[in-house]
Parts: C-alpha cells; sequence; structure tokens
C-alpha cells in the first residue's frame, strides 16, 4: 500500500508547508509527500527542492500547460492555490503506485499518526471534515454568528483537509471537484462560491462512500474551539477532548487568528502554548529571501501590482483571453489595452 499527500502554497507560505512537511515525514516517512507550487521562485534565490522534506513537486505549468499564465491571471493568490488542488489530486492519483492521497492545507501540523485515518480509506472512498461538530448553544450568539452562520457562507466542510481511494467513487470525486475548480474556483459569495468549500457541500449529494470524519482531534481551529479543549496527559501528549490530538489547523496566523483564539480558547492555556510552538517553528523555517507577501503572479512582468477588478474583467471577457494570452506581459498589449480602454490602471495612465 502507497500513501501519497499533498500541499498547495506559493512561496510566502513556504515556511508554514515545511513545518507540515516534517510533521508527517517524522510520523509517516513512508508516504510520498508532493509540494503543488503555484508560484516562480524568487529573483535572485536557489531553492533545491531535494534538500525539502518533499519528495515530488508539481507546478501550475506541470498541471495546466501553455495555457498556465492565462488562466492564473484570473485568480488571486487564495484562489489559484486553491484551484490547482483538485488537478493535482487527479495528477497524483495517475501514479501507478498511488492507492490513497491525502490533502493537507500548509498551515497545518501533524501531531500524532494518521493511521486511523487511513485505514478509513480501506472502507470509504472519500473523507471530509466539518468545520464544527456540535450545535453552539441557543444562547451563543456571538459563537453562532462566528461558527455555525459562517459555515453557511463559506462551506460545511473545512477543505484544508479532505482524503481519497484511488478507486472508481474517489477518482470520480476528484475529477468532478478538479473541473468545478479549474472554472469556479473564486471567492464569489454574492453568486455563492467560496473557492473549493461551498462546492463540497455537494460531495455527500453527488457520491457514494463518503465518510464525514468527526473526530475532535482532527482540524483543530479557531472554528470549532468553542467545544474542543486541549490537555496534556500524563505522557505529556496532547489530547483533545480525551482523544489524541492528529492535527491543527493553524489559520490566520497573525491578529485576526490571536482574536478568534483568545475569544474561544479562553483559559485553555494548552492552546496558547500550541500556538506559541507553531510561530516559533514557522519563524524557524522562514527563509529571508522570500520577500514577505511575495507571489510571482501578483504583478504585471514590469511590477505594476494587478487590481481584483482586472482580474474579474479578464476571466470574464473571452474576446480579452483569446486576444491576449499573455496578459502579464506589458508588450503583450492587454496593459495598453486596460490603460487606453478602460479606468482599471489609473496609476499607469
Amino acid at each position: 500500500m502507497t500513501v501519497h499527500a499533498f500541499s498547495s502554497f506559493s512561496y510566502s507560505y513556504l515556511n508554514r508547508a515545511r513545518v507540515l512537511a516534517e510533521g508527517l515525514k517524522r510520523l509517516h516517512p513512508d508516504w510520498v509527500l508532493w509540494a503543488v507550487l503555484t508560484d516562480k521562485t524568487p529573483e535572485g534565490m536557489v531553492h533545491d527542492w531535494s534538500r525539502e522534506a518533499y519528495d515530488r513537486v508539481l507546478t501550475a505549468e506541470d498541471l495546466f500547460g501553455e495555457r498556465t499564465e492565462g488562466w492564473l491571471f484570473g485568480h488571486d493568490i487564495v484562489e489559484a492555490c486553491t484551484a490547482v488542488k483538485g488537478a493535482a489530486a487527479c495528477r497524483i492519483m495517475d501514479e501507478p503506485v498511488c492507492e490513497k492521497l491525502f490533502y493537507f492545507d500548509p498551515d497545518i501540523a501533524i501531531f500524532n499518526p494518521l493511521d486511523e485515518l487511513s485505514g478509513l480509506l480501506d472502507h470509504h472512498d472519500i473523507l471530509l471534515t466539518p468545520h464544527q461538530i456540535s450545535p453552539e448553544p441557543s444562547n451563543a450568539r456571538q459563537a453562532i454568528r462566528d461558527n455555525e452562520i459562517t459555515s453557511l457562507s463559506h462551506g460545511a466542510y473545512n477543505l484544508g483537509f479532505v482524503a481519497f481511494a484511488n478507486r472508481a467513487e474517489g477518482r470520480r470525486c476528484a475529477e468532478w471537484w478538479s473541473d468545478r475548480l479549474r472554472d469556479w474556483c473564486h471567492d464569489r459569495r454574492d453568486i455563492g462560491l467560496f473557492v473549493d468549500q461551498k462546492w463540497c457541500d455537494l460531495i455527500p449529494c453527488f457520491f457514494d462512500s463518503v465518510f464525514i470524519h468527526r473526530d475532535p482531534g482532527c482540524n483543530v481551529a479557531s472554528w470549532n474551539l468553542s467545544h474542543r479543549s486541549l490537555a496534556v496527559d500524563e505522557r505529556g501528549e496532547i489530547q483533545v477532548n480525551g482523544v489524541p490530538l492528529r492535527f491543527y489547523h493553524f489559520t490566520k496566523l497573525g491578529p485576526v487568528g490571536d482574536t478568534m483564539t483568545q475569544r474561544y480558547a479562553r483559559g485553555n492555556t494548552e492552546v496558547y502554548e500550541l500556538w506559541a510552538w507553531y510561530r516559533q517553528a514557522v519563524a524557524e523555517a522562514t527563509d529571508d529571501r522570500v520577500p514577505e507577501g511575495y507571489w510571482h503572479y501578483k504583478t504585471f512582468d514590469d511590477g505594476t501590482l494587478i487590481p481584483p477588478e482586472v482580474r474579474r474583467l479578464y476571466r470574464e471577457r473571452k474576446d480579452l483571453r483569446a486576444a491576449f494570452p499573455r496578459p502579464r506581459s506589458v508588450e503583450d498589449g492587454f496593459f495598453g489595452w486596460l490603460v487606453a480602454e478602460t479606468d482599471l490602471m489609473p496609476e499607469a495612465a
């Protein structure tokens, strides 16, 4: 049996992805670990992937070929690193020795073996974890708003984790996911979309052999801390509601994450200690050669920032995509067309 796992990220999340990979490799050295990179190496940086814990690297170009630049232009960084997940899953499942496939967001850390989850794929083809597994009390209005109502807006399942058995139904689901993410992986809550998560509300409707894993030790995060208590047992192991902590999702590292953690962890000091460990681990994994907020595709090739409205216009206009297949290039005409025909590039004008 060969288990594969992957994460999708840009260079600005390489530090977090390293923490994820270290935990996975320490606990599951036999798993094949893939980095799906939707980025290019920052100027002046030579990155030796052979020194990373990842066994294989896939780029957006590997997945989408000549249409990569035009396709990526219609996405911001979050949308792009999410949109490649489905295509990457299908590509990895094409490996002849891939029997099971796990996806983890790069800001997840693994604390205990995942053999139980791997075992579930012996009997089920698709694994999902809900944002919440317990309802909030009726008088907890803030928690209802932060957690349950947010899940109604962003999706019932957290797609920082998903797993597939490489059998017919698992592949059928991955192919559908890939197809939807190729064209519809956008933060458009005005039309009911939030990147990949809202799509996956439909998985239990469309596919058989789906297991919704309600283990409180999986995908612990700010959105479920109101019902999950961390403690360290006599052996020094972290427990969540009396079961081992499998993986913690350190979403929104910074002020937003701090606010939500303080709101729901309250006096659970182990949560703050875990965050302190994670901050230190990320800091130690940070490469100073990666500029803060770096993403190769966030600018035109002369360094001009691409406004969100320009990305939206390009992806919604088939004629523009046909006329300007290399939209980042200021020499290819699209930049000049924007300046001449729209008011979306006032600084350039």
